[in-house]
């Protein structure tokens, strides 16, 4: 089995990330190498537990882990609330937990957050180890130490920088995600290439149907390029005082629109995004910066891998543009009462300002809820 190692470089708190096929079968191995033989505990999904938490016990049983007790929570954005926080802290300390105990979170994004949360407050901080199973999260939210919950005042506005101790992404298990899941992780990779990689983004101009449908070579290198880049930022800016906020592509406007739909499955986070994505490019083109023809390109290749563009196509939600622009005034990287918003100079060529104008934000805002 061929593994590609990914260094996230952080000084004492560095770790690896690695990316192969069948890495979930190696997982005791990895794990016994990187941090001993230590009591450990698996948090995971009702959904993720059916699929592969058995491969993953049978793994740590096989390494002499013993198996791993194993705490389930039910599946879905809603789960990154207190009280499943509450829920989860409450089931680490009833299995009475030390601070050598490793907690490792079994799932996507959700799981990921809310976990790594979990353990940066208990007990004043456990070693976590992150096992993405969603293209979303093997490509971002695994990678970095965010991790949090949401409020009814916005995403993931409570949380904690906490960086795992190792990253295991098992290319193989995103063969069990649904295809709309696939494409709200593509979403993500499609970022990197918008940031500051326009050649990859020409790469997925290419390949990036391929990779939706199941290819993967495609997805494996996807997931590499984009956690090489991640960990590249990172590990320049881990609390995201600087460059790290170009991360945030899509997000400040694609937050606003989950809020606004209410965190549920009618709005995938990715999905967010990528609707967030366009409209920073038509921000940026409004404003001068952006090229219009890049705004269309990046338009034509989201529509092309099924992803939404514009709020509009999102049925049974009433868009509000005031509303909407008011949601993002509770962005986590608002300071002296202004946005820092992600735009661009073209594709691969993000950049942050804060001198934008609300009165232009609005327009871009009442343009997308009428499709």
């Amino acid at each position: 089995m061929t593994i590609d190692t990914v260094r996230v470089d952080l000084a004492s708190r560095s770790y690896d990330i690695l990316v192969g096929d069948g890495v979930l079968a190696a997982a005791g191995e990895h794990l016994c190498r990187a941090l001993g033989r230590r009591p450990l505990v698996i948090v995971t999904d009702q959904r993720v537990a059916g699929l592969h938490l058995p491969a993953l016990q049978a793994s740590l049983a096989a390494a002499g882990f013993g198996g791993g007790a194993a705490v389930i929570l039910p599946p879905g954005e809603m789960t990154k609330d207190f009280s499943h926080l509450q829920q989860l802290v409450d089931g680490l300390l009833e299995r009475g937990i030390e601070r050598g105990t490793v907690v490792v979170a079994l799932g996507g994004g959700v799981i990921g957050d809310l976990v790594g949360f979990a353990a940066a407050v208990t007990l004043r901080g456990l070693d976590f180890v992150q096992v993405p199973t969603t293209l979303l999260a093997q490509v971002d939210s695994s990678v970095g130490g965010k991790t949090g919950i949401n409020s009814h005042h916005g995403k993931n506005l409570i949380g904690a920088f906490h960086q795992p101790r190792l990253v295991l992404a098992d290319i193989g298990t995103l063969e069990t995600l649904e295809p709309r899941q696939v494409r709200a992780g593509y979403a993500e990779i499609v970022k990197y290439g918008l940031i500051g990689d326009p050649d990859f983004f020409a790469w997925l101009e290419s390949h990036g149907l391929a990779l939706i449908a199941g290819d993967s070579t495609a997805r494996r290198r996807a997931v590499v390029t984009s956690c090489r880049a991640k960990a590249a930022i990172v590990g320049r800016d881990e609390r995201e005082s600087g460059d790290r906020a170009l991360l945030n592509l899509g997000h400040t406007f694609g937050h606003a629109l989950e809020v606004t739909a209410g965190y549920g499955d009618r709005l995938l986070h990715g999905e967010a995004v990528a609707i967030g994505m366009v409209l920073a490019f038509e921000l940026s083109a409004r404003l001068g910066l952006a090229p219009a023809a890049d705004v269309l390109r990046v338009k034509a290749h989201l529509f092309e891998a099924g992803l939404p563009t514009s709020p509009a196509e999102i049925a049974g939600i009433a868009w509000n543009a005031g509303a909407l622009q008011a949601h993002m005034a509770h962005d986590k990287k608002v300071k002296d009462g202004r946005i820092t918003f992600v735009l661009a100079r073209g594709i691969g060529r993000a950049i942050l300002t804060r001198d934008v104008d609300p009165a232009e934000v609005l327009a871009v805002l009442e343009g997308a809820v009428r499709g």
